[in-house]
Formats: structure tokens, C-alpha cells, sequence
């Protein structure tokens, strides 16, 4: 990661950090990943050479920053959707500024649209930070999307880990599933990798 890239993200995190603390409507907070738990993501990025990276949640683009400068050091390509067209917009700015917006495309979409209309086994890792009440929903096209030996991370497994709970109880009971874990970092990271012997 370069300097400018580096400078960008410790602007935005403290920023965000301030934006939050003193904004009371939830919807209206940008949310952000934790750095350790978006340097985690990066690295497995790196380590799995996961070329094809779909994130659901954009927001202001932080997390989305650190994708991308770890998909474009791999050859690949990320695209990264939310609902909020004005948070959309903040996190294409973001990514121009910090040098990497040729390796991302960016959508104003739901998630469950992005879900249904990608083919299957089109992913090699889905970032899931959206509305945690929609995530046990989304179980099943997300395991039609990844492909065998993909990964799926979700953040808040630990932090919500009552409104994850759903989530996590079907990916424990699904045998597509060959590992999971939860890392306790951030706000907890859920991590699911579904056999690689075998489509979903």
C-alpha cells in the first residue's frame, strides 16, 4: 500500500470515527470497518489471489479502499454496491483519491439484486456489511454465487452477534461449508469457505 493510499485511509477512519460518535440516527452513520479487521480482508485477498471480490455495503468507500488496493495487486477487479446513492458517491470520490478506482466498479443497488443477478460461482469472496437483518436470507444465493473453495466474510459477527446468530446457525449446519471461524477482531469477523471439491 503506498503513502497516499495509507495517509487517505487514517483520515477517513478518524473521520468516521468523529462522524459516528456524534451522529444518534444509525442509518445515518457511516459504519465502518474496523482496520484491523479491513487489513485482515486485504491480506486474505492477497493470500487467496481472489481476483473476482464483490462487496455489499459500500458506504463512504473505506473498506472499499482497502479491497480494491488488495484486488488490484492480484489482477482483479471488485465491485462494491449499496442503496445509498450520496454514500456511493462520497466512496467514488474516495477511491479517486486514493488511486484505485480503476479496480473497482461501484453500483446504487440492493444487495439481494446484486445477489440474483450474478451467475453462479461468479465470486471468489463476498464482503457482507449490509443490513444484518437480511443476511440469513441471502444465504442461499450466496452460496450459488461463490465458487467452491470461495470465501464469505462477514463483519459484526461478534459486536451483533444476536443479529448474526440466524446467519452463523446456517452456515454451521451447511455441509457446502468445508471451514468457518469467527475472528475476534473489530467487531468480529465471520469467516466461511465452502468446498472446493464440490459446487454450491
Amino acid at each position: 500500500m503506498d503513502a497516499r493510499l495509507s495517509a487517505l485511509l487514517e483520515d477517513l477512519h478518524r473521520d468516521g470515527v468523529a462522524h459516528d460518535r456524534g451522529e444518534t440516527e444509525r442509518l445515518r452513520r457511516f459504519r465502518n470497518l474496523e482496520p484491523d479487521s479491513a487489513a485482515v480482508l486485504a491480506l486474505l485477498v492477497r493470500a487467496t489471489a481472489a481476483r473476482r471480490v464483490l462487496e455489499l455495503g459500500t458506504s463512504n468507500g473505506y473498506s472499499t479502499l482497502w479491497l480494491a488496493d488488495a484486488v488490484a495487486s492480484v489482477g482483479g477487479r471488485l465491485l462494491s454496491v449499496d442503496i445509498d446513492a450520496g454514500r456511493s458517491s462520497q466512496a467514488a470520490r474516495n477511491l479517486e483519491r486514493g488511486g484505485v478506482s480503476g479496480a473497482v466498479e461501484l453500483r446504487v443497488e440492493d444487495a439481494a439484486d446484486t445477489l440474483g443477478a450474478s451467475p453462479p460461482e461468479s465470486w471468489d469472496l463476498v464482503f457482507l456489511d449490509t443490513e444484518r437483518s437480511a443476511y440469513a436470507a441471502y444465504w442461499p444465493e450466496l452460496t450459488r454465487v461463490l465458487r467452491p473453495g470461495g470465501l464469505l466474510a462477514v463483519d459484526n459477527a461478534l459486536s451483533h452477534a444476536e443479529e448474526v446468530r440466524e446467519l452463523r446457525a446456517l452456515v454451521h449446519a451447511d455441509p457446502r461449508v468445508s471451514a468457518e471461524a469467527v475472528l475476534p477482531t473489530g467487531a468480529g469477523l465471520l469467516l466461511a469457505v465452502l468446498d472446493a471439491r464440490a459446487g454450491a
